[in-house]
């Protein structure tokens, strides 16, 4: 990989760019920048078309199906998506994903600001949402890692998961507040909005550090090769294994349940919005530990710290009054961060840069297969065997599922490389031992919280 573009290079810096890190180049700082308006926009988001379903007369099955609809295209196209990003310039695709996104959002939007939106409305629209965001993720992956250089990749990372999860913070809290005082479609408005400007700061992105790609021997072939290097690693597919549950159970919790227990128990969708920013201030505090702290066995010390995922549904379960919930979203929002950073720090160190995001689609793929499923039938579940109890078994399967990659013996002995200084990361060309991104607040899923990267 090539190091990022000097901040010196091209247009005399003004004031702005002088006072960033060196190693903070255009493109990262660019990143940055629409990663914070998106999430500003898809927070508030995510709850205001659970209660978009709510306030139509829809059912917990119904909720359910409108999440499974924006996550189903996820399934079917990221592999595409991270195939046509290792073979075209990564930010086209991210821009064209964007305009879909804010397109479809602004649709969602005016028709529930019209009022009476059907089902078969919502699930379409949030299924254009969801083809955008297949696209998107695998090219931002690749992009944010060209971004900067080994010696810098963990406070890089860490510094863009506490921006982006700082913006998190606001959007849920105020995305909460927005639906309560002047309804859902308004929150789908401003989203809208967000993907647009976020769009257009992305079409700055320069690609001119990026190597000429080497012919392929076609979309098919380009597949191939990506799944040779996801699957010559134990610890890379085991963990995907592992996520494919988490985020299922996760997923199901706190799209599906979370707002029906806020809306029958804690007293609408603000305390709600209220515990989603909590684990947005988590995940902060995750990442300025990160900034700081480096651990050596990178993937040991981040699966720890997928066992609190499970605490969030217990305190639905429970239920935990508010401020017992913000508790507990706080501490698996700043666990599961140290994750993060740790399992995008390992990709960057191991991944070639020119199978970047066809491996971070593999991963993807693998961790959200499970999630449409899951929130289709969170409300039949509860229907037959209770509420309760349904949150009672997503957190026993996210302890189950966590204690059990322990066993993978690459998994406990990852460790972190020192890279020599002043170099940046060369592309192998060979299969390296690493895994991809992962979940807890990505750029813009426009989904639940619990995503990776």
């Amino acid at each position: 990989m090539s190091s990022p573009p000097s901040p010196s290079s091209g247009a005399p810096r003004s004031s702005l760019f002088r006072r960033r890190p060196a190693w903070a180049g255009r493109n990262y700082t660019l990143l940055t920048g629409a990663a914070v308006v998106t999430n500003l926009g898809s927070h508030g988001a995510l709850i205001a078309a659970a209660f978009a379903v709510l306030d139509a007369g829809g059912s917990a099955g119904d909720v359910g199906l409108v999440a499974a609809a924006r996550t189903l295209p996820l399934v079917l196209f990221l592999l595409v998506g991270g195939a046509i990003a290792d073979r075209i310039p990564r930010h086209r695709v991210m821009v064209a994903a964007n305009a879909l996104n804010c397109l479809s959002q602004a649709a969602f939007a005016l028709l529930v600001l019209a009022g009476e939106p059907r089902l078969w409305q919502m699930m379409l629209l949030t299924a254009l949402c969801g083809t955008g965001t297949a696209f998107f993720n695998p090219a931002a992956e690749g992009m944010l890692l060209s971004s900067v250089s080994g010696e810098h990749a963990n406070r890089a990372f860490a510094l863009f998961r506490m921006a982006m999860n700082g913006a998190g913070i606001g959007g849920a809290a105020l995305g909460g507040a927005m639906i309560a005082g002047m309804g859902p479609g308004w929150v789908l408005a401003v989203d809208a909005a967000a993907f647009a400007v976020a769009g257009s700061l992305r079409a700055f992105l320069d690609v001119g550090h990026v190597g000429d790609r080497a012919p392929g021997g076609g979309l098919l072939a380009d597949l191939r090769e990506g799944w040779v290097e996801f699957r010559s690693r134990p610890w890379l597919w085991s963990i995907v294994l592992q996520f494919s549950v988490v985020v299922a159970v996760v997923g199901a919790a706190e799209a599906v349940y979370g707002p029906l227990v806020a809306r029958d128990q804690l007293g609408g969708p603000a305390p709600w919005g209220l515990a989603l920013g909590f684990f947005g201030l988590g995940t902060i505090g995750g990442a300025v530990l990160m900034m700081v702290w480096k651990p050596r066995r990178l993937l040991l010390v981040g699966t720890l710290c997928v066992f609190p995922l499970a605490l969030p549904s217990a305190g639905l379960a429970v239920p935990l009054p508010v401020w017992g919930l913000c508790a507990v979203m706080f501490v698996s929002g700043t666990a599961i961060e140290v994750f993060g950073v740790s399992w995008m720090t390992t990709m960057h160190q191991e991944i070639p840069e020119d199978k970047f995001s066809r491996v971070s689609a593999y991963d993807w793929f693998g961790s959200v297969s499970m999630l449409p499923l899951a929130t289709a039938v969170a409300g039949p579940v509860e229907s037959v065997i209770g509420r309760t109890s349904a949150l009672w078994g997503c957190a026993s399967l996210v302890v189950l599922v966590t204690a059990a990659v322990l066993l993978v013996p690459d998994v406990r002995h990852m460790t972190r490389r020192s890279p020599e200084p002043g170099l940046a990361k060369a592309p192998a060309r060979a299969p390296a031992a690493a895994p991809a991104p992962a979940p807890a607040s990505a750029p813009d899923t426009s989904g639940a919280p619990l995503t990776r990267g």
